[in-house]
């Protein structure tokens, strides 16, 4: 009996937590980096960005999901590769989600600007370097995503140095 087999009910709810982890700390930066302007401005109350929140971080999910799912499940690194250890696939996918649910913690608890999509690909691409060979990630599909990378880097660094008070 193989150990997905055998650990797999306490694979799914560690993952669930991880997953739980993960989605407050996309709560706990994107919705308030979004919404937290409206509220202090005053333009719309603490329950109503909750609302509008809900609802259109359902609505993104729902609609656009599938498509972010399949790159992150299909498009960063190729699972045939470990189709004879698929623990390998399901461990590396775990820590990668902790990792990143990890980072977005630090991150949010200091202030600092962070990407949650960035912080899942990373911990992505980490795992499958380190974990199977840098010849599992798939370049190519990560290099538009890497120029994004780059530009947010240094219109930060440029944000920090131009407007530092």
């Amino acid at each position: 009996m193989g150990v997905i087999e055998e650990f797999g009910s306490t694979l799914l709810i560690l993952t669930i937590c991880f997953g739980f982890f993960m989605a407050w700390g996309v709560g706990a930066n994107d919705v308030a980096n979004a919404m937290g302007t409206s509220v202090g401005a005053k333009a719309i109350t603490i329950k109503q960005a909750i609302l509008i929140a809900m609802v259109f971080e359902f609505a993104g999910a729902y609609l656009a999901g599938g498509e972010v799912t399949s790159t992150i499940r299909k498009g960063i690194i190729d699972p045939e590769l470990l189709s004879d250890e698929p623990e390998l696939l399901v461990y590396g996918m775990m820590s990668a989600l902790l990792a990143a649910g990890i980072w977005l913690f630090i991150a949010t608890t200091y202030g600092w600007p962070v990407s949650t999509t960035h912080s899942i690909v990373g911990a992505i691409v980490g795992f499958a370097s380190v974990g199977i060979s840098v010849d599992a990630v798939n370049w190519v599909k990560l290099g538009g995503f890497s120029g994004a990378c780059r530009y947010r880097c240094l219109l930060f660094v440029y944000e920090r140095s131009t407007f530092r008070l």
